[in-house]
């Protein structure tokens, strides 16, 4: 018998399984740094090399200037606290050399306040060196990412139906904003700060064997032992950082699942178990967040305590060898050489974070569009136009579709379409009808070529659809989904769909046809009522007049309506009725419908059964066969108890049984 208990234990182990996966997945990604995807990223920094080459000549002044404040206070130690005879010659032969006569003060200013002053201005121009290297290497890093974002985006839109099947919204909204932005904070505090880092940290290395390589030498004895530390840090942190990212990750998915869910968790009572899985979750991540703090922390204190052996050997191997100043000078440079160390394992996780994110987003752009424009010279179109040109625009032929999501079908299964073929004439209204699962929206994603079909070729106007340009296709046929998409935006935008010749007085006039404008008025600011996400602040019936309305703005040929009508009330239906004619006027048009009252006065009807089209004709002669059709219509009507018409009454006294 199941409990809470023995729920949440299989809950959990199953989510162990999960953070295995995930960490094994993150394990490969954390192999990406490659000069492969550096190249790859270099392709979107390229046109700003000239900032790149700016930060990275700035790199040469900035750590002068950072050399420069130590070796002012050393000059003013050695020239007041000469302690021994060592120091004197020291400070006697230093002073002897071209650099420091910049630090002899003018008549009249002592020395002391000249060398303040010089302190003072090296520290401000120091500033104003890091201000000006942080907001060029931003620059950088924001522009290339906006162009990156940009391809991620522009990449996303080439992409064929079938993939948005598979691939979660969320992850794709996670490449273009999350991994977009952890790859530029490479620029900010990756990749650009460590290489900056590491040339800061051999700079400071020869400087001090340039001043004194004896005392240099016995102070850098401890930097071996610091690197194997700080190696084993780093591939502890690494593991630790791991195991964070995948448990917030686990943490985002059940929010997400229990927000978009939360009428049926209300529903089911089930508010206290979800709290008790959260709180398991919650509790993973601190405890994954905690031991990555604990190896950071450790690794602060090894620095720490590996800079403070270092001052102790300064202290003791220089004290009666060096002058005051120069110590002063080995400390605070030893200092400013450790200071990067400090942020090792931070600056390791944002390159670990960024590479990881560059991968995906690398594995997103190598993801080929399935559904691609041919390179179809318009003499050689696979086209009869010449013999139909009397037939006007608008003739759809079906010639032996099979069709399957599967990229290699059996022959017995699999198919979701199987041998459909079929013609509907310019202006002629046809209706496809089926049980659940037999295809017919299938049909409609070929005709919009959303998919390829896998045998057999589809036609408009005698052009297999895979010869012409999508946009052409597109601009010829207009679709009604039963799920209706609107935009954030006000009804007059998501009416025109920013088309520049469609303007208000058009919008009006469409939205009265199809009986939109009495409810589009008693909005609150009419037509340029800004509509909430989706349009959740309309009724479905609202939104679908909405769309009958931006289908009649679109235009073309061939009208589809998919399941337009069947979240309609029944007085909503009434009010469309008088729309739908009006936008299948003049059209060839192909309809989708559960009510097949609503089909009733279509030119034919293709009824679909398992992927094959079984039978064919008009509503009274579908019913008068007594076959599939008046099996289906039968079934709706003793389910819902609807009311047959005269002429449907009729029909089915003389049907055969």
């Amino acid at each position: 018998m199941s409990t809470p208990e023995s729920d949440m234990r299989r809950s959990k182990d199953a989510r162990d399984g999960m953070d295995h996966e995930a960490m094994h997945e993150e394990e490969l990604l954390g192999k990406a740094y490659d000069v492969r995807l550096l190249l790859r990223l270099w392709v979107f920094v390229a046109p700003y090399k000239l900032l790149v080459v700016t930060t990275l000549a700035l790199t040469v002044p900035i750590f002068l200037f950072e050399l420069a404040p130590a070796w002012i206070v050393k000059t003013g130690l050695d020239h007041h606290f000469q302690t021994d005879s060592a120091s004197s010659e020291a400070a006697e032969t230093t002073a002897s050399s071209g650099f420091m006569r910049l630090f002899d003060p003018p008549e009249g200013v002592s020395e002391i306040a000249w060398l303040a002053g010089l302190y003072l201005i090296a520290m401000v121009v120091s500033s104003l060196l890091q201000f000006v290297n942080t907001l060029v290497m931003g620059r950088t890093g924001q522009a290339a990412m906006r162009d990156l974002r940009r391809k991620v985006f522009e990449h996303i839109q080439t992409l064929h139906m079938g993939f948005f099947d598979r691939y979660p919204v969320g992850r794709l909204v996670t490449r273009a904003t999350n991994d977009v932005e952890n790859v530029a904070e490479m620029f900010s505090a990756g990749i650009v700060a460590l290489v900056t880092d590491v040339a800061k940290m051999i700079g400071f290395a020869v400087v001090l064997f340039l001043v004194d390589a004896h005392l240099a030498a016995m102070t850098f004895l401890a930097v071996p032992f610091l690197a194997v530390a700080a190696a084993f840090f780093r591939f502890k942190v690494r593991q630790a950082y791991r195991l964070v990212r995948v448990r917030i990750a686990r943490i985002n998915a059940y929010v997400q699942e229990n927000v978009t869910g939360m009428k049926v968790t209300q529903l089911f009572t089930r508010e206290a178990r979800n709290f008790a899985i959260f709180d398991d979750l919650n509790q993973s991540h601190k405890n994954a967040w905690f031991q990555s703090i604990r190896y950071d922390a450790a690794l602060f204190s090894v620095v720490e305590l590996a800079q403070g052996i270092t001052v102790a050997i300064i202290i003791s191997q220089g004290t009666g060898l060096a002058a005051a100043g120069t110590l002063y000078l080995f400390i605070d440079w030893m200092r400013r050489f450790f200071m990067p160390l400090r942020d090792l394992s931070a600056k390791y996780s944002v390159m670990q974070s960024s590479m990881a994110s560059c991968e995906r987003i690398f594995q997103l752009l190598d993801t080929d569009p399935v559904i691609f424009d041919r390179q179809v010279e318009e003499g050689s179109r696979s086209s009869d136009r010449t013999v139909r040109e009397g037939e006007g625009r608008g003739l759809i032929e079906f010639e032996n579709v099979w069709f399957s999501y599967s990229a290699e079908p059996s022959e017995d299964e699999d198919w979701i379409l199987r041998d459909v073929s079929f013609r509907v004439q310019p202006g002629e209204k046809v209706a496809v009808v089926g049980a659940t699962g037999a295809g017919k929206t299938t049909l409609l994603s070929l005709l919009m070529r959303f998919y390829d079909v896998t045998r057999g070729r589809i036609l408009i106007d005698g052009v297999d659809l895979r010869e012409l340009p999508q946009t052409e296709l597109r601009r010829q046929v207009s679709m009604v989904l039963q799920d209706v998409v609107l935009f954030s935006g006000s009804v007059t935008e998501n009416v025109a769909l920013g088309r520049d010749d469609v303007g208000l007085s058009d919008v009006q006039r469409f939205a009265e046809s199809v009986q939109a404008h009495r409810f589009i008025e008693s909005l609150p600011d009419g037509y340029e009522t800004i509509l909430g996400e989706r349009g959740n602040n309309l009724s479905t019936g609202q939104r679908q007049l909405l769309a009958f309305a931006r289908a009649l703005a679109h235009g073309g040929d061939v009208l589809v309506l998919d399941e337009a009508t069947s979240s309609i009330d029944s007085e909503t239906e009434g009010l469309v009725e008088e729309g739908i004619h009006v936008l299948m006027e003049g059209r060839t048009s192909i309809v989708i419908a559960h009510r097949l009252s609503t089909i009733e006065d279509v030119d034919r009807i293709y009824v679909l059964d398992q992927g094959r089209v079984v039978e064919q004709g008009s509503h009274h002669e579908l019913l008068g066969q007594g076959g599939y059709y008046r099996h289906l219509y039968d079934l709706q009507y003793a389910v819902g108890g609807g009311k047959r018409s005269e002429v449907q009454a009729d029909a089915l006294a003389t049907a055969p049984l």
